[in-house]
């Protein structure tokens, strides 16, 4: 799992308009949230900068958010106390979950924001399911969003610049991907991401980090999936949709 450190400070660009409240991040899932109790236990294990968390919490859930990246974690803890969300936070990538965690204690899991993708391989991405698998309760529900990487691939390497400033805290700034995409998907991939940031007197500040990727096709997540005991409820999954959600119980 690759880190996220740089882009921690600056992730906010990164995230939609129509997300960037922790309360609307969360209403994004109220089709999947009206299947719990008021008062679940939930686990956002790939939190980031702790939309999704916080806004869970202020929802009166019991929420605990991970994620590999130290930055991600502390980012996620100043916006639980920004919002006086009561969220635990704790630094952990998906192999070390059980370690933090008893089996069974959770009702829903959510590794959304596209980022399973960072798990190294089938074997790292099947490691990871296993980890989310066990902490869920019998016929709890992980909640997963993916890319999708068939288009991904089909596209090749290439630079992309979005077409207009994102404005963030007084500041602009253009976000630029650029992707590397190896001959076989079994391959390492990378993401180089990069904000350009521009302040009042057209200074440029830019922060980038690259990230290591490994990508899957539909039909080898559905069976990972199944071999840790998840059984697919609702896929969105369209090969010509950028971005799919699976939602899995355990049986």
């Amino acid at each position: 799992m690759t880190g996220y450190d740089v882009l921690a400070e600056v992730y906010e660009w990164l995230i939609s308009d129509a997300k960037l409240p922790p309360a609307e991040f969360a209403a994004s899932y109220d089709h999947v949230l009206g299947l719990l109790p008021s008062n679940a236990y939930v686990l956002d294990c790939s939190c980031g900068t702790g939309q999704l968390a916080v806004g869970l919490a202020g929802r009166g859930m019991q929420v605990v958010a991970t994620d590999a990246s130290a930055a991600m974690v502390r980012r996620t803890a100043e916006l639980s106390e920004e919002f006086r969300a009561s969220v635990r936070a704790v630094q952990a990538d998906w192999e070390e979950l059980p370690d933090h965690f008893q089996d069974n204690t959770f009702d829903m899991v959510f590794c959304v924001g596209n980022s399973l993708h960072h798990a190294a391989g089938a074997t790292g991405r099947g490691a990871a399911l296993e980890s989310m698998s066990r902490l869920l309760r019998p016929g709890g529900r992980l909640v997963l969003t993916s890319r999708t990487w068939e288009l991904v691939r089909a596209r090749g390497s290439r630079l992309e610049i979005s077409d207009r400033l994102v404005r963030r805290n007084g500041r602009d700034a253009v976000v630029v991907y650029r992707w590397e995409i190896a001959p076989h998907w079994e391959e390492e991939h990378h993401i180089e991401i990069a904000i350009a940031q521009v302040d009042a007197t057209g200074l440029v500040l830019v922060r980038s980090e690259l990230l290591s990727c490994w990508p899957y096709r539909y039909e080898e997540l559905e069976v990972e999936l199944h071999r840790v005991g998840l059984r697919t409820e609702l896929s969105t999954f369209d090969l010509e949709a950028e971005n799919y959600m699976v939602v899995a119980s355990k049986v």
